[in-house]
């Protein structure tokens, strides 16, 4: 492929994978001088536990194609890729994970399709090499997605995906303390491809997905994105009276018939747990629209940067830049 003049940033959220770090700066800095002169990785520390930290800045300080942002807390892996966004410079930007699970050498068929014509590339797995639970997971949410964010059902929302540098710059407009990237992904283009990518297992360490995060994702894009779940919450409003009013008329048909039982204290709780659950439910679903619109105006932050190590610490966020 030829070179690629006005460069290439790869941004990765970091948690606890400090033996990945080095060999995935390695390989990473293979292909990408391969494809241009300009280029750079931005490694996203998200209050990791381990010395990933301190590895980054070893990187950082020995390679000037390297960009360490050290987060204050644990914001999670789609805030953290909104930090590494503000910071990109490169024409194209490459999001990946830090585990090697998603391989440096795809980076070239996802670059192709962006000067192509796409705006978005996800990498696509013909095999995952995961466990059970976080296919389940990653299906499930898929699903969600489909109907949430009308995306095409032949697109997989990988987390390995390209995209043009304006496409960063719209969706980093975005300063809810929830960020979702598929979600911001789909508001602003419609020029979306893909392109099957390897995957493999971790390189080392422990993986870091668990119920609770997976839950966090699809509340994020039930949330943020749509009024879905509050119009399920009305459905099942309105089929639960359905049902009460149905036996209503069913006790009182009995009762004229002269289907006189004993006193209907297992209908009445039935009744009384059915309505009571699906209140609960529509009132835990309002609860989260409520609360997300608080943090919002309240001006809860999305990530806060306590340290920059690299090259160039000074340059400006896309922020700064208007």
């Amino acid at each position: 492929m030829r070179a690629i003049e006005s460069g290439i940033s790869v941004v990765i959220p970091v948690y606890n994978s400090e033996q990945c770090l080095e060999t995935l700066c390695i390989r990473l800095q293979r292909v990408l001088h391969s494809l241009t002169r300009n280029s750079e990785i931005i490694l996203v520390n998200d209050a990791s536990r381990d010395g990933s930290w301190l590895k980054i800045c070893a990187l950082a300080r020995s390679h000037s194609d390297i960009l360490g942002l050290d987060l204050r807390k644990n914001f999670g892996q789609d805030s953290a890729i909104m930090a590494g966004l503000r910071y990109a410079r490169g024409r194209f930007i490459i999001i990946m994970d830090d585990d090697l699970q998603h391989d440096p050498e795809d980076i070239p068929k996802l670059v192709a399709r962006l000067e192509n014509g796409a705006d978005v590339c996800y990498g696509r797995f013909a095999r995952k090499r995961q466990t059970w639970f976080k296919n389940a997971g990653s299906w499930f949410n898929d699903k969600v997605a489909n109907v949430i964010l009308k995306k095409p059902k032949g697109i997989y929302l990988s987390p390995f995906k390209g995209m043009h540098r304006e496409i960063a710059r719209e969706i980093s407009r975005y300063t809810g303390p929830y960020p979702y990237i598929d979600g911001l992904l789909f508001r602003v283009t419609s020029r979306i491809d893909q392109v099957d990518v390897a995957h493999h297992a971790r390189y080392a360490g422990k993986g870091n997905f668990t119920l609770r995060k997976s839950i966090r994702v699809w509340t994020r894009l039930a949330t943020n994105f749509s009024i879905t779940p509050l119009r399920i919450a009305t459905v099942l409003g309105f089929l639960t009276s359905l049902c009460g009013f149905t036996l209503a008329v069913v006790y009182i048909v009995r009762y004229i018939i002269g289907m006189k039982g004993p006193e209907g204290w297992a209908s009445l709780m039935v009744v009384v747990l059915c309505i009571g659950g699906v209140q609960m439910v529509s009132l835990g679903i309002v609860g989260e629209y409520v609360g997300r619109l608080f943090l919002h105006n309240s001006k809860h932050p999305q990530f806060a940067v306590r340290q920059i190590v690299g090259k160039a610490p000074s340059r400006k966020s896309m922020d700064d830049e208007g």
